[in-house]
């Protein structure tokens, strides 16, 4: 994550200069670890899998995603840390331990969020998840009018694009939404011309759109973050505390925080304005809007002034 704040302009003054801290994010996905870097910052966990009370990540996905929002980077000295690093946490785990899912698990999860949106603020969903299969239309096309409702409430909703590209029209279906932030990978010219980069595979967008999907894209090869699988050596020292992880799953988490930064500093923003003042700082990379959306997410420009 050091290198992916630095490539962003995400500075310490823009992640502690802030109004509010009571802004809290809801993340959809496998669960959440007891990593350090969370510290108490966990408000409700619900298990709509296994329906275990306590919180757990038996995958290790979601915890990485988390992290990548506002991990503290307590065991790292702050370089690890996440976007938004004071932020709090609403995790709902739908998927399971192979980071598999139900639509229902899904529905089940997007309700839950909109009933507790008043009671813990909740100001930004993340699903850095791909759902759903072409025989499922029907209930995808309710799920994703779910999700616009989840919109309607105030609440920034941010999804992978999905990991199936570079083809024409492969996005995760529930980034198919307009009203939804779809996020695509794209390391901007960091590494080069390797050929393992998670922008080779992310999902993109059908040229005939009347709007451009993903919308951004950010950075989401080897981003180092909390690792699930952390633990203590009888020195009582902890050991494994992050890990490398690709994907657009890892790109989506990366925005979510900066929309959470974002509220931090200007807490009576709308969903919309969000979502407008996101896409009209990024940085256009001269690349097909199937490809870039509106273009790298640029975090200091987004939050230094409004």
């Amino acid at each position: 994550m050091d290198r992916v704040k630095r490539q962003l302009g995400c500075s310490d003054r823009l992640q502690f200069d802030i109004t509010t801290q009571d802004i809290c994010v809801a993340v959809l996905d496998t669960g959440i670890g007891s990593h350090p870097d969370f510290e108490d910052r966990l408000v409700a966990f619900y298990d709509f899998v296994n329906n275990r009370q306590s919180a757990y990540d038996d995958s290790g996905h979601g915890t990485h995603v988390a992290g990548c929002i506002g991990g503290s980077g307590r065991l790292s000295n702050g370089r690890f840390s996440g976007i938004a690093p004071t932020c709090r946490f609403c995790v709902g785990k739908v998927l399971d331990e192979k980071g598999e899912g139900s639509i229902e698990s899904m529905y089940q999860g997007l309700l839950w969020v909109m009933e507790n949106r008043l009671r813990y603020r909740i100001r930004v969903l993340n699903i850095s998840v791909g759902i759903g299969e072409s025989g499922e239309r029907d209930r995808m096309a309710e799920l994703a009018g779910l999700l616009e409702s989840v919109v309607d409430q105030g609440v920034v909703v941010i999804c992978a694009a999905g990991n199936k590209g570079p083809g024409e029209g492969t996005l995760s279906p529930l980034g198919e939404s307009r009203r939804v932030i779809t996020v695509g990978c794209n390391e901007g010219g960091y590494f080069g011309a390797r050929k393992d980069l998670c922008e080779n595979y992310s999902g993109r967008g059908r040229c005939d759109l009347p709007y451009r999907k993903p919308d951004i894209v950010a950075p989401g090869t080897d981003v180092m973050s909390c690792n699930g699988g952390c633990y203590r050596d009888r020195r009582g020292r902890w050991r494994d505390a992050y890990i490398r992880k690709s994907g657009t799953s890892m790109a989506t988490p990366i925005v979510s925080g900066a929309a959470a930064l974002f509220l931090q500093k200007f807490p009576y923003a709308s969903s919309e304005q969000v979502k407008r003042r996101m896409i009209f700082t990024a940085r256009d990379m001269g690349e097909d809007g199937s490809r870039q959306g509106w273009g790298m997410l640029d975090i200091e420009k987004m939050c230094s002034f409004y």
